[in-house]
């Protein structure tokens, strides 16, 4: 039978043709009409992007596309720095040290009329020396003989047992990504033979590359080798041979991931950022986000599973998202672990989860235990990443057209107004801190605030947590400094919420500076510690930044006082490894500039420049650079008044 339109209906259906005609040609001419429009914003945008960049890359249509107006998100641009041996260039966003670096030897290069090299503000690191803690050199210097590994790479089962020991009072207390109980026995059933080596086990290797870092750097070296200089026996890359391993193993695992391949790839990642190794960190982080994706840790565990295996996969997830989200934050890079695709819940810190956990430690309260730590650590990682990423997220609000927010004091306080009313969300953290998560002050001073008031030491408290309560109040601080320094500005603002923005950097770097100190010089809760060693050159560096842009501010003395204290802090992590020694020595320096504008007025605001004396151009008569000269001559000789000589890297 046929089916088809009858003979009715065919009037009805020529008019609706006809219809359809007329609107498939009305449609036609308005998409031609948006074709139009499309090419003139073409133009215009390839215009705008040739005026402004005349490059072959700006002339790309893909470069131009993205300079039409259909590309409204602004971005809050960053700098490009090499911070390794190799000369290559990565890119640090606005909330990395990088970049506030680079904005204050801008300001300097222009008031003393000398060049500032970002290079000469860069620790004396291991990664600065070798391009892998492998102590790789670079493939340019063919003529260097390779590195020279101890004789006796690997430990005997003493001496193992020795560093795993370190392990559980140290790294375990802070980042509870192993069951003790579990990991012990696995440890023992690596030893099958007699007086033969172990087998072969990634997780142990880099657990014992860890320990061997953070016991190493512990000890003080011989006055002789207390310097700014690295060689292959630093302690940042103490344990290396077992950093290898772990790797050479773990290539086999990438495939068909385990819990186990994904806490080492977090222990790995922090190895590298103690040996100063940041991008490879990062890279390790990455990889190590795709691991529990594959293992589907972003999802809440099967209530099937028993309480000690899902606490821990909580754990593990939320360990590895606060490691991410730190580096990101430190370095101003993307974070690729997200919130709106996770589905696992916090971990648990309760007496039961805690007797499971597979340690013993004995519990702080009646709602406090051992991992209460790891949660409200999480929890401050939390607020914080929701308060940076509304702060840079809000920058195409508050920028019009091409201008530079530095370049724009309205833009920028009208920025430092917002994060006035995000930034409460840490005020709203830091009271539900259970006291015993604190370290009490003397008087009336406050944990957790930046009155600078003296610790309270409890002699008998267990060393692990001592250092947590310790550990978190670093980390607060150090975080909250970083949301407040993009308003430290060169030439100092005078509007006034970019003003306390400033200021309140600066007291939570002198926060941060007056507990080390402390610490540092009364206990050895902290020694080794290489993290708390990097919160301490960056809030040292804030310090300085700080007094350049405000010479003559109220609070100078005290800022100035600070930087001292810093100094000294270097000068003790310096006794055990050398990076800290050219921390000491570039704060010394830069302290010294500082100091000169202090003493010689204020920075000429017509100008940018410092009032010069006839004394003082004599002095910085020393630094003239002759236009004929070569490239070297930009930089400060050694022994000169502001130069920074560590040697060849």
């Amino acid at each position: 039978m046929h089916i088809g339109r009858s003979t009715k209906s065919q009037p009805i259906y020529e008019l609706d043709k006809r219809i359809y005609i007329l609107r498939l040609g009305s449609e036609i001419d308005r998409l031609k009409q948006e074709v139009g429009e499309l090419k003139e914003q073409l133009k215009e945008g390839r215009h705008a992007s040739e005026s402004s960049r005349p490059d072959a890359e700006a002339s790309s249509p893909t470069k131009a596309l993205s300079t039409t107006p259909n590309s409204t998100k602004k971005y809050w641009d960053g700098v490009y720095a090499s911070a390794a041996l190799s000369s290559s260039k990565t890119l640090y966003g606005p909330s990395s040290l990088f970049y506030f670096i680079s904005r204050m030897n801008t300001y300097l290069t222009s008031v003393f009329q000398q060049l500032h090299l970002d290079e000469q503000i860069q620790l004396n690191s291991v990664s600065k020396s070798y391009l892998t803690p492998n102590c790789d050199h670079s493939s340019d210097d063919q003529d260097e003989l390779p590195s020279q590994e101890p004789a006796k790479e690997f430990l005997s089962l003493t001496e193992e047992e020795y560093f795993l020991s370190l392990f559980w009072q140290s790294y375990h207390s802070s980042t509870p990504v192993l069951n003790e109980h579990d990991f012990k026995n696995h440890y023992k059933s690596l030893w099958v033979t007699p007086d033969k080596p172990r087998r072969q086990s990634a997780l142990v290797d880099i657990v014992i590359a860890m320990s061997m870092q953070y016991g190493m750097s512990s000890i003080p070296r011989s006055s002789t080798r207390a310097s700014a200089d690295v060689d292959i026996n630093d302690p940042t890359i103490a344990g290396r041979c077992y950093y290898r391993r772990c790797q050479s193993l773990l290539a086999s695992e990438l495939e068909s991931p385990k819990i186990s391949t994904l806490q080492c790839q977090v222990l790995s990642a922090i190895y590298l950022c103690c040996a100063s190794f940041q991008n490879m960190a990062h890279s390790t982080i990455a990889i190590a986000t795709c691991t529990a994706q594959m293992l589907g840790l972003h999802h809440e565990p099967a209530e099937t599973l028993p309480i000690a295996d899902k606490e821990m996969r909580k754990r593990l997830y939320w360990s590895l998202y606060t490691l991410e989200s730190k580096t990101c934050m430190k370095i101003g890079r993307l974070f690729s672990l997200n919130l709106s695709s996770t589905l696992c819940s916090l971990p648990g810190d309760d007496h039961a989860v805690a007797m499971a956990s597979g340690s013993d430690f004995a519990p702080l309260g009646e709602n406090v235990t051992w991992l209460s730590y790891n949660l409200h650590n999480t929890k401050l990682i939390l607020a914080v990443c929701a308060v940076h990423t509304a702060l840079y997220g809000n920058y195409s609000n508050v920028c019009s057209g091409d201008k530079d927010i530095y370049d724009d004091p309205e833009a920028l306080e009208r920025n430092a107004s917002f994060l006035s009313k995000t930034i409460k969300a840490l005020d709203t953290w830091a009271r539900a801190v259970p006291d015993a998560l604190k370290t009490k002050r003397e008087a009336d001073g406050a944990s957790l605030s930046t009155d600078r008031s003296r610790l309270t030491i409890e002699r008998f408290a267990p060393l692990w947590l001592q250092r947590q309560r310790l550990l978190l109040e670093l980390l607060y601080h150090n975080l909250t400094m970083n949301l407040h320094r993009p308003f430290i500005t060169f030439p100092a603002a005078s509007t006034p919420v970019t003003q306390s923005h400033a200021s309140s950097a600066a007291s939570h770097s002198m926060a941060l500076t007056h507990i080390m100190h402390q610490v540092l010089t009364e206990t050895d809760i902290l020694h080794g510690w290489h993290e708390a060693f990097q919160w301490q050159w960056n809030a040292a560096i804030t310090l300085v930044g700080y007094l350049i842009a405000y010479p003559n501010s109220s609070s100078a003395s005290t800022v100035r006082q600070a930087i001292d204290y810093a100094v000294a802090v270097f000068e003790v992590f310096g006794r055990s490894f050398a990076a800290p020694n050219s921390a000491a020595t570039v704060m010394r320096d830069l302290a010294a500039k500082a100091d000169f504008l202090a003493n010689d007025g204020q920075v000429d605001r017509g100008t940018g420049l410092v009032p010069m004396s006839e004394d003082d151009t004599a002095l910085l008569s020393m630094f003239a650079i002759d236009s004929s000269s070569g490239l070297e001559m930009l930089w400060p000789g050694p022994g000169s008044e502001w130069g920074y000589d560590f040697g060849e890297n």
